[in-house]
């Protein structure tokens, strides 16, 4: 399975950006996909994540309310609509994919590579 993320880029705070990920490849033995991000100095965390087959959502805290995640089954493509941003979004945005569903970064295979949402005025 490959993955090609894209849509970051430099926002200022309350505004609203979009990252896309499109998936080719293997695409049979996706169940879920899911979104990380990685500040500097911080770990990669999880962000966002939907099933792939039937549509449900998973979200961290701290971004429940502002980020909706979604898919696109007929064209292979994953978004993650971002509203209300702060400045603690900033980060690395990935995309990847699991053939399970999970939150666990050690549990996804594939990963597109990283796109930059930076939030500041």
């Amino acid at each position: 399975v490959q993955l090609q993320a894209s849509g970051g880029g430099l926002v200022q705070p309350g505004g609203s950006l979009r990252l896309s990920c499109a998936a080719s490849g293997r695409i049979f033995d996706i169940i879920g996909m899911g979104w990380f991000r990685q500040a500097p100095g911080k770990e990669r965390e999880f962000v966002a994540a939907i099933d792939w087959i039937g549509g449900n959502t998973y979200y961290i805290d701290s971004v429940k309310g502002r980020f909706t995640v979604s898919r696109d089954n007929a064209k292979n493509t994953m978004d993650l609509r971002m509203d209300s941003l702060k400045p603690e979004d900033t980060a690395v945005y990935y995309c990847a994919a699991s053939r399970v569903l999970s939150p666990a970064r050690a549990h996804y295979d594939y990963w597109g590579q990283g796109t930059q949402v930076t939030v500041s005025s």
